[in-house]
């Protein structure tokens, strides 16, 4: 019964070197690797590509150490099926199981994407494009999407308004598309309920709400003014009173390709709806994306009795409630203002 002994050694042997090796695999998938100069390093998964192409562009970029111990730790983490597409980026050295952790999660690298208050569709585009997310064209095209709100404003030509100026945290291949769609989803948050019944409680729609609050956006970046202004078109509108934005003029001028930075007397008789020197009451739609601080200023105004208002040239302005006070404070602020200024600086050569 010797042959017994001799194998049940044999197996015996085996087992400990069975056990020998899948020790070592599973040391070796989980030693932290790193061979990249840079601080930091981005890795491009395309959609599709299975365990060996995902391992061949980690080795290539000296995250994990070769394809062998990539599919050894897929395998030991049993997550091949979950790896997904996207940027990643690692900065550190990371075990071939932490690194498969990673893509499984879709711990994908997101870059800041940040629209300020008062842009407009264009405007918005040309950001798009600098910060490398995509050509501005595909920006404007997906902004075409009325569907997006459509049960808020049936009504819109674009979304011109709708795109809510915030910062998005975005993968950096983000399509045009989807942005926009998170930023009309941003607008919905940001006019809540709240908003859209005190809006509705005092007879407005939502494309009327936008419409001011665009031009309330776009006349003041003081928070403490925008119920002033809010006040003084809502008051306007009561009384069937023109708008006289000048913010309107420049906007009808940038669709037309002819604003150059000047806003000039001759420039308030373009003829364009949106002209709201020359045609009453509101223009057709929003001249640029309101915060919501200007959307709850638009819906719930200072109780005051302004029509008018002028810039003070520091940012800020003097309200009036009749033509004569108002005269005076362009008299004031404007007229005399940049008289004394000509002078002063004449006086300092």
């Amino acid at each position: 019964m010797r042959w017994i002994g001799r194998l049940a050694l044999l197996l015996v042997l085996l087992a400990v070197i069975a056990a020998g090796g899948a020790w070592w695999v599973y040391a070796r998938v989980q030693q932290p690797y790193r061979d990249a100069a840079a601080a930091e390093t981005f890795v491009e998964i395309p959609a599709g590509f299975g365990p060996a192409g995902i391992g061949a562009r980690l080795v290539e970029a000296g995250v994990v150490q070769d394809a062998w111990t990539f599919r050894a730790a897929v395998i030991v983490s049993g997550r091949a099926r979950e790896l997904k597409a996207g940027e990643y980026r690692f900065d550190a050295p990371m075990s071939a199981l932490d690194v498969v952790g990673k893509i499984a999660r879709g711990d994908v690298f997101k870059r800041m994407l940040t629209f300020r208050e008062g842009l407009t569709i264009g405007e918005m585009a040309a950001v798009f494009e600098q910060r490398g997310f995509g050509r501005g064209a595909d920006f404007v095209a997906a902004a075409q999407n009325t569907s997006l709100i459509h049960d808020l404003d049936p009504a819109a030509r674009d979304l011109e308004g709708y795109l809510f100026p915030e910062t998005y945290a975005l993968p950096r291949n983000t399509p045009a598309a989807e942005v926009v769609a998170q930023m009309v989803a941003g607008f919905k948050k940001a006019f809540d309920a709240e908003l859209r019944t005190a809006a509705a409680a005092d007879g407005l729609t939502v494309r009327q709400v936008v419409t001011l609050a665009s031009l309330v956006e776009k006349e003041t970046g003081s928070g403490d003014e925008r119920p002033l202004v809010a006040a003084v078109y809502r008051n306007r509108m009561r009384i069937r009173m023109g708008m006289q934005a000048d913010p309107t003029v420049i906007y009808a001028l940038q669709k037309a390709g002819q604003y150059d930075g000047n806003l000039s007397r001759a420039d308030l008789q373009f003829d364009s709806p949106y002209n709201t020197y020359r045609y009453a009451g509101l223009p057709p739609g929003p001249i640029a994306a309101p915060g919501r601080a200007s959307l709850a200023a638009t819906v719930k105004p200072a109780a005051v009795d302004y029509l008018y208002f002028v810039s003070r040239n520091d940012g800020t302005h003097v309200f009036a409630s009749n033509l004569a006070d108002h005269n005076r404070n362009v008299q004031t602020w404007q007229v005399q203002f940049f008289r004394d200024k000509r002078a002063r600086e004449r006086g300092s050569r």
